[in-house]
């Protein structure tokens, strides 16, 4: 069984059709590219797996669950965790307070009015920080790192509360080539613990780290399956690739 699965979804806002019968399925363990041209409905679509808003048709199930008309905050709790383009991150505090409050937002309150959490879950918050090269910028505010590194700061927090399926709109858009390198390198090792659903536009970069594609064009899949496959495909190439 997949971990997520799509199923007819449609999308509607308005006389505006954003997604029309999409079909998609993540598999656990997997990294899954969705790609498209501007306008195609990809954020739409991750939106409505989040539940920053609701599909107007179809299903969709996480890890067994019909999570269509769930609030985010239930997807949240059932492993989904979504990053969207702009980032989010706090610019007034620490990169590591920003690390520490995504956790704390899974401790309980009885913890948190006693103030315990920071000590325990310091060595977290720092393995946080290691794993995405932030470690030696723990001290400086979020908003004193360069874009790319908000981007890896934002990851980190995303990941915090260790979620199932991460889903993420287009991380490497305004980073350099060498930022756009390590952010890969970065985003390897969750494969272990964490599957992945990611919109970007870099194909070089997508095609590297993904096992798997959909393309998404005016709100229909037009093509999904092995990378290899999927960006050899005439229609693919047709309404995106050229």
């Amino acid at each position: 069984m997949a971990l997520l699965e799509v199923q007819d979804v449609g999308k509607t806002f308005g006389a505006l059709r954003a997604l029309e019968k999409v079909n998609l399925s993540v598999q656990a363990a997997s990294f899954h590219g969705l790609i498209g041209p501007n306008g195609s409905g990809k954020s739409t679509l991750l939106k409505a797996i989040a539940g920053a808003h609701f599909a107007s048709s179809g299903k969709i199930a996480f890890a067994g669950r019909d999570i269509t008309t769930a609030p985010p905050y239930e997807r949240a709790r059932a492993g989904l965790s979504l990053k969207f383009q702009i980032t989010a991150v706090l610019p007034e505090l620490s990169v590591y307070d920003n690390v520490l409050l995504a956790l704390q937002a899974g401790q309980k309150l009885w913890s948190l009015a006693r103030s315990a959490t920071r000590r325990a879950l310091d060595a977290e918050v720092m393995r946080a920080l290691e794993r995405f090269r932030l470690a030696g910028r723990a001290d400086d505010l979020a908003g004193q790192l360069s874009h790319g590194q908000q981007q890896w700061l934002e990851i980190a927090m995303a990941l915090a509360r260790k979620p199932k399926l991460l889903l993420l709109d287009e991380p490497t858009a305004g980073m350099s080539p060498q930022e756009r390198r390590a952010t890969g390198e970065l985003l390897a090792p969750i494969r272990q613990a964490c599957s992945l659903l990611i919109v970007e536009h870099d194909l070089d970069f997508i095609k590297d780290i993904c096992d798997t594609l959909t393309v998404l064009d005016s709100g229909q899949v037009i093509a999904s399956g092995p990378t290899r496959q999927v960006q050899d495909d005439t229609r693919v190439r047709e309404a995106y690739l050229n």
